[in-house]
């Protein structure tokens, strides 16, 4: 007989949100660009957004128990350096991003490798409704009703090769979408790893949207990684490569400024960023400071990834 225990992070049915808070939410409307391209949009994404808000309110086991984030907060709030550095740019800027269609470059260590259309890649009829906390290493925070499909079911899905141990995201990099590509902030495209056991936790989650609606541009449309056990900048947004290696790839962050980013970045307040401390963070929508918890309170289920590792060394 199988026996399920129930983590300290997950919430019982009984007191999961009601539908009513995700459907009651302002419908974001960002530029005559954005309305036309839903318009053009596949019928399986139209499908998507009438299903999604219905979707958001069925209880499953990946609940936090603290309350969410105003989603005028986690749409207008953002670090998406393609559509410019300051927090409010996505949010002004992202109209620009033509998120439908959409393919994936799928290469390396893989037996099915291949360029896929988003709806080809990711089942569609099993997306999932997930509240992860998000912990930016700017020492702020969120708690986001997230939907969408496990990554390691996408990566069981092109078949990695036995020599694959890391996996490499990169970023849609147009300069016509993306004003923010014009300054040289990172090295574009933005490039993101982990290693295939960190891919393969099931906590790993390719997002299509958030509040019971498809991903907003701002937010990454029309998918993105959610890694919620480390800092936010590993959650790789507007993802168009997944490739497979046997060498640790070279991230973005890292490569430009590595005393400060390293590649694991697995939320840990003993290890302090060099400019700033990581023991406290702030709340989006809260006053005052609370104390962070090490793997941002994920740790029952990904710690025993990291056993036996200095995790000041590898940071």
């Amino acid at each position: 007989m199988l026996i399920k225990h129930k983590h300290s992070w997950q919430e019982t049915e009984n007191s999961v949100t009601g539908e009513s808070l995700y459907l009651n939410r302002r419908t974001l409307m960002v530029g005559a660009a954005a309305a036309g391209a839903a318009i053009a949009a596949p019928n399986v994404f139209a499908q998507r957004e009438r299903e999604l808000a219905e979707l958001a309110a069925r209880p499953t086991e990946y609940k936090s128990n603290e309350s969410l984030t105003p989603e005028n907060a986690v749409t207008q709030y953002n670090n998406f350096y393609e559509f410019g550095v300051s927090k409010g740019d996505p949010y002004q800027n992202a109209w620009r991003l033509q998120p439908k269609p959409w393919s994936i470059q799928v290469d390396g260590l893989v037996d099915k490798p291949g360029e896929y259309a988003l709806e080809d890649l990711i089942d569609f009829n099993a997306l999932e409704d997930r509240i992860y906390r998000l912990r930016c290493v700017e020492a702020w925070s969120m708690v986001v009703p997230w939907i969408g499909v496990s990554l390691a079911s996408v990566l069981k899905k092109i078949e990695p090769q036995s020599g694959a141990k890391y996996v490499r995201f990169e970023t849609l990099a147009d300069p016509k979408q993306m004003p923010g590509l014009r300054w040289p902030v990172l090295d574009w495209p933005y490039v993101e790893g982990l290693r295939i056991d960190e891919a393969m936790n099931d906590l790993a989650l390719l997002a299509v949207g958030l509040y019971g609606k498809e991903l907003p541009n701002q937010n990454g449309a029309p998918v993105r990684l959610v890694v919620p056990w480390k800092y936010g900048f590993k959650s790789i947004k507007s993802i168009v490569r997944i490739s497979l290696t046997e060498t640790e790839p070279k991230t973005s962050w890292n490569l430009s400024a590595p005393r400060e980013y390293g590649f694991y970045s697995n939320v840990n307040p003993e290890v302090d960023h060099p400019r700033w401390s990581q023991k406290r963070e702030r709340r989006i929508g809260e006053f005052g400071r609370r104390e962070t918890q090490k793997f941002n309170g994920y740790g029952e289920m990904v710690a025993d990834l990291y056993a036996g590792m200095d995790l000041r060394a590898k940071f």
